[in-house]
């Protein structure tokens, strides 16, 4: 048997025991959202961690461009 066959039968045994078991269906719902929950988490950490050396620049050069415009304004002031 061709390993490309296994993949539909286990779906569709899978399918079948989620139309069967109402709480199959439930547990297969909250899996995924705990996916979906793991997956945002990481994507936060990703982008949002200063121990990550792109985040650290990027936060660096936003408060960089920030004390220039305060001291163009305080220039302008004076």
């Amino acid at each position: 048997m061709n390993p490309y066959y296994a993949w539909p039968i286990i779906f569709v045994i899978f399918a079948y025991f989620i139309a069967v078991d109402q709480s199959i269906a439930t547990y297969v719902v909250l899996i995924w959202k705990l996916g979906k929950l793991k997956y945002d988490g990481l994507k936060w950490m990703i982008l949002n961690d200063p121990r990550n050396p792109i985040v650290k620049f990027m936060i660096e050069r936003k408060y960089h461009k920030m004390i220039k415009k305060f001291e163009k304004q305080l220039n302008k002031d004076t």
